[in-house]
């Protein structure tokens, strides 16, 4: 059900990280001043995490293009006590195509995720989960951050 992306599929990930925005809405993700160039760097940005060991991204196909996508990537942070080896895992785009929705897609795509995450041991993942995610997260065994999240636009 699930594939790992390949550089054939970087016009459809553009796409549906699109949708991801549509879904969002607002001034944070559609900025007034905000022009289509970012979509060609999107476009770099996929072609470059492809090729990285530390970024996976798993697809599945839908019947022209692509159904679902979801982004996972590893930082190295600084270990403590609390991260005993400083290896953070982040889940990125999680986006269904509309037409896709409600057959499983994204919980295919998570524990095909959670499983790379576990066998390059990261000792945590984080998301940002949409109201209407957030149930299949807690479900798979997210639970509210420990940290409080802040943001700094420059």
């Amino acid at each position: 059900m699930t594939r790992t992306a390949t550089e054939q599929d970087v016009p459809e990930l553009v796409r549906l990280r699109a949708l991801l925005f549509d879904d969002l809405g607002g001034d944070f993700f559609h900025p007034a001043d905000a022009d289509d160039d970012w979509r060609d760097a999107l476009a770099r940005v996929f072609t470059q995490k492809l090729a990285e060991p530390d970024c996976h991204i798993l697809v599945v196909d839908g019947d022209t293009g692509l159904a679902a996508c979801g982004i996972g990537t590893i930082e190295q942070w600084f270990p403590g006590p609390h991260s005993r080896n400083g290896r953070i895992g982040h889940v990125i785009g999680m986006v269904t195509d509309p037409s896709y929705r409600r057959r499983g897609h994204s919980r295919a795509i998570m524990l095909g995720l959670l499983d790379w995450f576990r066998d390059r041991d990261a000792v945590r993942v984080d998301l940002t989960a949409s109201r209407e995610a957030e149930p299949l997260y807690r479900r798979l065994g997210f639970a509210d951050h420990p940290d409080p999240l802040l943001c700094w636009k420059p």
